[in-house]
């Protein structure tokens, strides 16, 4: 993902200072946490809406003293990227379906009644989604089969129909956040996805994910997260991040995943065992952050010969000084 560049409530819109961030390969965003804009300024984001494509993008967040009125949209329609997230309350929020440029879309409005919002036409058009919590658990996700173009898609809490996401046959990129117990089968009908990611939520393992051609693997704080045995389906695997999951055990590496080069376990404090390294032919960097692996055992393993970067952390400072040292001595780097 490209680095942001985040404007906030500006007085002024600095039309070169965006062209210039734009050309640094940036991500900018134009953000107001409030009714801070003027006519003048939305005229000038949308003129550059209209120059520069989905790296350049518009944001309403906040709001808390009131509720965004989506009608300020009618004024900014040549946007391609907008964020209208963060939000307790919005009104008018159908005249998101005016917008007949957007490519990219985030949503996020706490008190949202509209469950049947993603059924807007131009909406089926986009190629990234953004899709954050709200109060009401009925929004309805059976549309998203109709989004033929979306590559990049997030999802926070919502569950109804999330099944229709199967049909997305060009999604390279989906992230479930805060899923509960939610089947998942469905991935194995993603055949172009590349980057997966569960953050929050809960579930024991994913072992409904069949063979894939899955190159970034993310689990992050996933509640009751106790089993990765199934780790060599993901056979295309380059990255993987095994974070805040505490009741998780063991991982091993049963069969040779040939392209997986960077390997991070943080703060998987019940972890005692990370076997089968030398099946990770291609290893470069591991990184590994209280565990309650033992040191002293684990190194004694086969370690693969492509394995520069290694970092191993107790948190404990004279242990970890000790653990320096001698990773060190075998000729491995810090970062």
């Amino acid at each position: 993902m490209k680095i942001q560049n985040r404007i906030n409530d500006p007085t002024d819109i600095d039309v070169d200072l965006i062209d210039k961030e734009l050309k640094a390969d940036k991500h900018v965003i134009v953000q107001f946490s409030d009714k801070t804009y003027t006519d003048r300024q939305l005229s000038i984001l949308d003129g550059l809406c209209k120059k520069y494509d989905k790296d350049f993008g518009v944001r309403f967040y906040g709001h808390y003293q009131g509720s965004f009125d989506f009608k300020t949209l009618l004024k900014l329609p040549n946007v391609k990227c907008l964020y209208a997230d963060c939000l307790l309350k919005a009104d008018n929020i159908g005249v998101i379906g005016e917008l007949d440029k957007l490519d990219k879309l985030s949503l996020g409005v706490f008190e949202l009644k509209e469950t049947e919002i993603l059924n807007t036409d131009n909406l089926k058009n986009i190629s990234e989604l953004i899709i954050t919590e709200t109060r009401t658990k009925s929004l309805n996700l059976d549309y998203l089969k109709e989004y033929k173009k979306l590559r990049f898609l997030i999802i926070g809490e919502h569950r109804k129909n999330i099944d229709s996401v199967g049909n997305l046959s060009d999604l390279e990129f989906l992230s479930l956040n805060s899923i509960k117990n939610t089947p998942v089968d469905f991935v194995n009908r993603l055949k172009k996805l590349k980057t997966l990611r569960f953050i929050l939520g809960g579930r024991e393992n994913i072992q409904e994910i069949d063979d894939n051609q899955i190159e970034n693997l993310e689990l992050v704080r996933v509640r009751g997260f106790n089993d990765l045995s199934n780790i060599s389906k993901f056979r295309k695997i380059k990255t993987l991040l095994v974070e805040d999951n505490i009741q998780l055990k063991t991982i091993h590496f049963d069969k040779e995943l040939k392209e997986l080069n960077d390997l991070k376990i943080l703060n998987c404090k019940s972890l005692q065992a990370l076997t089968g390294l030398d099946n990770l032919t291609s290893l470069e960097q591991l990184r590994i952050y209280k565990t309650a692996i033992d040191f002293d055992n684990f190194i004694k393993q086969k370690f693969p010969m492509s394995l520069v970067t290694f970092a191993f952390y107790t948190w404990k400072k004279k242990i970890d000084e000790n653990i320096k040292a001698t990773l060190n001595r075998l000729g491995y780097k810090e970062r």
